[in-house]
């Protein structure tokens, strides 16, 4: 090698920030998780829909590039390698599943059925800055129903999402789906006076903060402004106090049931039309799911919901799980929002140019697989294979042999494949895949048509819990004619 040819370092084996590498009990509970969540799409008539990790840009809609920063919001790229030369599509990997719904929707419109209802799971990618339980890849697990204009629908995934909880392990009692209706916001905003664009989302930012900073904080909010825990001052949007009392009777109407609730939102929209329209839709969503057997303490009309109001057109609701955990400092606090979803009329249209009801809900996988731990129903040590050990190499036929007759059997099972010669490392790559039992077979248990069957998890506790005397008696451990096999892991295994 040439002096002044340096030597290339070696690569960094690190995830790149933002991203994190799954491994065996992650990928198989989140399988199991969303096995389940399927299975209860399915039973509502949802169909299975993978589409491409990769769309055009132009599809994704509000984040076209722009000339500065033309990767803002999604990982994108231009297509180079283009035929006559020019300048080739932007693609980008996708940001959610919704995005390639509408864009399914609207290409095989003549070909699917109307409505079209499909569930969808799987990875996503944005473009943002990563921090503490913030990734740049993670899952989402949607469900959709396009092509139906009916509140039947709204209804429907509600009740399913709940459905969808419970079955994935979720008790009754320790969620609550709560509903709101962007159509009575819009007659809230009506009734103050606000103008749509900027002015109108200044309220609804602030409603928005109903639950940290109650009533009074809101109105301060909305009228002259406050100081917040620091001190600092946070400037209001400048309503007048008279125009802010609808917005805080529509934050204050929660009633004991949803009857009562319904009632004062009927009374907080006045005379707008468009809310008068939004709670009249609340109210059959409502009879829909008592019809369902869906009750108000599964799921409840919360005029308190503010999500994605510049996304929804109709009913928006969130699945909030109610039971308490402790947070890194060891204080309580609910377990938080799971799943969200609601109704939007518009994002088809955007490829058709005509209207194209729409309804949906998405699970946070990675925030419902960790409640599931933190209830202790996902988490524990799963059970490894059953391990092969190798004490002779020129018999190893005979070790793939009894593997094969226990996973011919439905036991999960592997030949040891490293270095037989220390026995010893056998045994401690057993516990370091936290084996449940070990076979054993040398020259003379070979001769003698015998295996030796190793029971790890009892080894285990008599090595922490026996005496020395119990311990030599190796009760963990039993000799079994070779044609037992199966029959003895089977009986140990339970």
């Amino acid at each position: 090698m040439a002096k002044d040819q340096k030597k290339q370092p070696r690569p960094k084996a690190e995830t790149p920030k933002g991203f994190r590498d799954y491994f065996g009990a992650d990928v198989t509970e989140r399988k199991q998780m969303l096995d389940r969540i399927a299975e209860i799409y399915h039973r509502h008539g949802f169909e299975p829909l993978e589409t491409s990790a990769v769309e055009t840009v132009e599809a994704l809609g509000k984040f076209l590039p722009d000339v500065d920063r033309p990767n803002a919001g999604v990982f994108a790229w231009q297509e180079s390698d283009v035929p006559g030369g020019g300048s080739g599509d932007w693609l980008a990997l996708r940001y959610d599943l919704t995005a390639p719904l509408a864009r399914v929707a609207a290409q095989f419109r003549n070909d699917l059925p109307s409505p079209y209802r499909r569930y969808a799971m799987g990875p996503v990618w944005r473009n943002e800055k990563p921090g503490p339980g913030r990734f740049r890849q993670f899952y989402q697990c949607d469900a959709d129903t396009v092509g139906s204009a009916s509140v039947a629908a709204d209804a429907e995934i509600c009740a399913m999402l709940a459905a969808a909880l419970e079955h994935a392990g979720i008790a009754r009692g320790d969620y609550l789906i709560r509903i709101n209706n962007r159509k009575v916001l819009n007659g809230i905003l009506e009734s103050t006076g606000v103008a749509e664009g900027k002015p109108a989302d200044d309220v609804l930012r602030t409603i928005d903060k109903f639950d940290k900073v109650g009533e009074e904080g809101v109105r301060q909010l909305l009228t002259t402004g406050r100081k917040d825990d620091s001190g600092a001052f946070i400037e209001g949007v400048g309503l007048a106090p008279e125009r802010a009392g609808p917005v805080l009777a529509f934050l204050t109407s929660k009633g004991a049931d949803n009857a009562a609730t319904l009632q004062n939102l009927r009374a907080a929209v006045g005379a707008s039309a468009a809310g008068a329209e939004g709670v009249a839709e609340l109210a059959q969503i409502a009879q829909m799911l008592a019809a369902m057997g869906v009750g108000e303490d599964r799921a409840v009309i919360d005029p308190s919901i503010v999500r994605g109001l510049g996304y929804y057109t109709g009913p928006v609701f969130e699945a909030e799980l109610t039971f308490e955990i402790l947070d890194d400092k060891g204080r309580k606090r609910q377990f938080g929002s799971v799943a969200g979803g609601g109704r939007y009329d518009g994002l088809v249209e955007r490829f058709t140019g005509q209207k194209v009801p729409a309804t949906g809900v998405s699970i946070g996988v990675d925030r419902l697989l960790a409640a599931l731990r933190a209830k202790g129903l996902m988490g524990g040590a799963e059970p490894g294979p059953v391990v092969v050990t190798v004490m002779d190499r020129e018999r190893m036929a005979d070790y793939q042999a009894m593997a094969a007759e226990l996973r011919a059997a439905g036991i999960r099972a592997e030949v040891y494949l490293g270095n037989p010669k220390n026995f010893g490392n056998q045994l401690k790559y057993a516990d370091k895949r936290n084996a449940p039992v070990a076979i054993i077979q040398g020259g003379d248990e070979a001769a003698r048509g015998v295996v030796q069957v190793k029971d790890l998890v009892l080894g285990a506790k008599i090595a922490a819990e026996a005496s020395h005397e119990e311990w030599k008696a190796q009760p963990a451990q039993t000799e079994v004619a070779r044609a037992d096999l199966v029959a003895e892991v089977r009986r140990i295994l339970g």
